[in-house]
């Protein structure tokens, strides 16, 4: 599979892994970052030395539209046009319903929904040239919600319906797919154990899942999916089934 694709949030977490493990498949990979320039630099390192010139990095600052369609030229503009856009960045954090702030609503927004949106707006011209595919990570809250994470799974919401919405506005030359995780990893503000066990018994795997699971659904959307679009995956060891 040789494909080029942009990442974003790909710095760490998730995003890293996707980039790993795609590049392993082939591909080229352009990693975009906002604070974690260490983390993204040093995997673009580690790539570049596996093949020469196959990772490159970007900031950019997802709140921003300027920024947004300078991160969609670059990427345009690395390897001749690119196959396939991973909207994986985004904000979380809780925002008790009462205590909601303007910025809060902007940030948990602007990354989780709006910037997705225009970073495809943007690439539609080459994606349908290359006949590419878009996936988001969404979240298994988008559908019910998670408690104290009011705006967050609102913005998650979202993304799921864009998911939907624009499988059908690109249709047929764009596929359009998202990938829903559920316990993959805690919290960077950790969790207690107790809080740990009570998630885990809602599992029906009872276990927490690994970011090479959401890898492998990206991985498969993007080359053994041809026929499918406007679906979203839940990769969550079966929390759903309990919800």
């Amino acid at each position: 599979m040789q494909k080029n694709i942009l990442i974003t949030g790909a710095g760490k977490r998730v995003g890293a892994a996707c980039a790993r493990m795609l590049h392993d498949e082939g591909c080229n990979v352009f990693i975009h970052y906002n604070n974690s320039k260490d983390d993204a630099q040093l995997l673009t390192e580690q790539l570049n030395k596996k093949r020469f010139n196959s990772a490159k990095t970007i900031q950019a600052d997802l709140l921003d539209i300027q920024s947004l369609q300078k991160l969609a030229d670059s990427a345009v503009a690395a390897w001749g046009g690119i196959d396939v856009l991973l909207n994986n960045a985004s904000s979380f954090y809780p925002t008790p319903i009462k205590e909601v702030t303007e910025r809060q609503w902007d940030e948990l927004v602007g990354s989780n929904l709006k910037a997705p949106f225009f970073l495809a707006n943007y690439l539609i011209p080459t994606l349908i040239k290359r006949k590419g595919c878009i996936i988001n990570i969404t979240d298994i809250h988008a559908e019910r919600g998670l408690e104290t994470y009011p705006v967050y799974s609102i913005a998650k919401a979202g993304l799921s319906a864009m998911t939907k919405i624009l499988a059908k506005e690109l249709a047929p030359q764009i596929r359009v797919n998202a990938v829903a995780p559920g316990a993959i990893l805690w919290p960077e503000d950790d969790l207690s154990e107790i809080e740990k066990t009570t998630i885990l018994e809602r599992i029906a795997l009872q276990r927490k899942g690994e970011i090479d699971d959401i890898a492998k659904a990206v991985r498969f959307l993007i080359q053994d999916a041809d026929y499918i679009t406007g679906q979203i995956i839940s990769v969550d060891g079966g929390r759903t089934l309990f919800c």
